[in-house]
């Protein structure tokens, strides 16, 4: 595959070839090669373009004959690498603060991205969380702590949103019934103030990044109400700190 891709030629006692017997015409080519502990990336390969196409149509012609799973997960592998394309961006600003974060939201969009072809994706902003929270509101034939514990976690599914409209200057209660209220795939533009379709406008978010945040405080809020002590750290006397140059009795909690 790799020479294919850089138009070089195999070396291996396979094909008649030994090491000692060839020169640089075995030698393929690429604009860039990076190369790290974990990975090697091959950057716009010299090889043949019609022979690139050649090996992904015959790997796929060996996919579609596997019967073995572990294969043809193998062989999706190398197809992926030979067909998929490789993107490099360059990131440059007026001050390397600016720089650093601007290069952090963009390997922040490259992350949402890789999650989003994992498992799709959902209208953003926190309204999917509320529009799937509509489903604990049937009856589940819970009671007692069970009941109340889904009340908490359908009360929950509002605080994304919530918050995101609070920071947007919005009323973020008044966001929250408003959403709930809409179709799904529609919510809170907290850029625009407005309602519709986030999807149409490209405001999303990937189920992945959605259901893990979801999850993981789920299991947080699990370990909480299971531990009987926590270990915190301990508020600091904010009249110390305001440095007024009063004195203050020590207080016990």
């Amino acid at each position: 595959d790799i020479a294919i891709l850089t138009g070089g030629t195999v070396v291996s006692e396979d094909v008649g070839l030994k090491l000692d017997q060839v020169g640089d015409e075995v030698l393929g080519s690429a604009r860039r090669i990076v190369v790290t502990k974990d990975d090697t990336t091959i950057v716009d390969g010299g090889g043949d373009h019609q022979a690139v196409e050649d090996r992904v149509a015959q790997i796929k012609r060996e996919i579609e004959a596997s019967d073995s799973d572990w294969d043809r997960e193998k062989l999706n592998e190398r197809l992926a690498k030979l067909a998929g394309g490789v993107c490099v961006v360059n990131v440059g600003a007026a001050t390397e603060t600016e720089m650093k974060e601007r290069k952090h939201r963009i390997e922040d969009a490259v992350s949402a991205t890789r999650a989003a072809i994992e498992e799709g994706i959902v209208a953003g902003g926190g309204s999917a969380l509320v529009h799937a929270a509509s489903a604990l509101d049937e009856d589940l034939g819970l009671k007692g702590d069970e009941a109340f514990g889904v009340e908490v976690v359908r009360k929950a599914c509002g605080q994304p949103l919530y918050w995101i409209a609070e920071n947007a200057g919005a009323a973020g209660a008044v966001v929250v019934s408003k959403v709930d209220e809409l179709e799904p795939g529609n919510g809170y533009n907290a850029a625009t103030g407005e309602y519709g379709d986030l999807v149409a406008v490209g405001v999303l978010d990937p189920v992945k990044v959605t259901r893990s945040a979801l999850e993981n405080a789920v299991s947080i809020a699990g370990m909480l109400l299971t531990t009987d002590v926590l270990v915190v750290d301990k508020p600091e006397d904010e009249d110390e700190d305001a440095g007024h140059g009063h004195s203050h009795h020590p207080h016990a909690h």
